[in-house]
């Protein structure tokens, strides 16, 4: 089954807004961050935006991510209107999973997000060199080698 297959068989609901924040004072970045505020929600919507994807693909997707935190994160972004779920068969019992037009709409950001990630932390990682045969590297980076003085001899 293909993601344009399965976009024609599937239509995109409205978003649910009961359990998003309503309040008028709150502020708009922060209403946004209440949603997609985790590590792994705007990665998941990141992932989804390349097309429908089943549980077991999002799981094989990160070897950080656990069944436990995707099932609660898209839980999450369900409740919220951001994903979709679809049963596509009870026999093997087989879930799709799929943005809104709300988690479409994400697209640019997590774009954005990609491009900065890319600029400014990965380009910025180095790989520490080897300390040289016989010496001690710091266990904490940041901490101080520990020197150890040498032993004394006792003359018997």
């Amino acid at each position: 089954m293909s993601a344009t297959s399965i976009r024609r068989e599937f239509p995109l609901p409205t978003p649910r807004t009961q359990s998003l924040p309503t309040d008028p004072s709150l502020c708009p970045v922060l209403a946004a961050v209440g949603v997609i505020g985790t590590e792994w929600r705007l990665a998941i919507v990141h992932k989804l935006l390349a097309g429908p994807q089943r549980f077991s693909e999002l799981l094989r997707w990160h070897p950080k991510l656990n069944a436990k935190t995707l099932s609660a994160t898209l839980k999450f972004l369900e409740e919220t209107g951001v994903v979709q779920r679809h049963v596509v068969s009870t026999r093997p019992f087989n879930v799709v999973y799929s943005l809104t037009e709300m988690g479409i709409a994400l697209g640019p950001a997590t774009h954005e997000l990609q491009a900065w990630g890319e600029r400014f932390l990965t380009s910025t990682r180095t790989i520490a060199p080897r300390p040289p045969a016989g010496s001690r590297a710091p266990v904490i980076q940041g901490e101080l080698p520990r020197i150890i003085p040498p032993v004394e001899r006792r003359a018997a």
